[in-house]
């Protein structure tokens, strides 16, 4: 079995499938026209990169960082520990 782990203080973030979106009449948006979402699941992370967020954490980054890759029919994203922004978590009340 092979993996991706990340080195260097790097984040693998999957990405979440995009379903393919219409206009009220019908017409499919292509990818390259829709904003990219800035969000995704933490799927690895470097030894030491952060202690902040864990494996299987949705968090969200910074536009235009990192490098995607494609690995067994999935979509990831490789990036910077620092670029990460924000993280998703529970509460009981705001």
């Amino acid at each position: 079995m092979v993996k991706i782990q990340p080195i260097n203080n790097y984040v693998l973030i999957k990405l979440s499938k995009e379903a393919e979106e219409k206009t009220p009449a019908g017409i499919v948006i292509p990818d390259t026209a829709r904003e990219k979402p800035k969000e995704g699941e933490v799927a690895g992370l470097a030894a030491g990169a952060t202690d902040e967020i864990a494996v299987g954490d949705k968090v969200i980054y910074k536009d235009f960082s990192g490098t995607q890759i494609t690995f067994e029919g999935e979509e990831y994203l490789l990036i910077p520990a620092g670029d990460i922004l924000a993280k998703y978590a529970e509460v009981d009340s705001i």
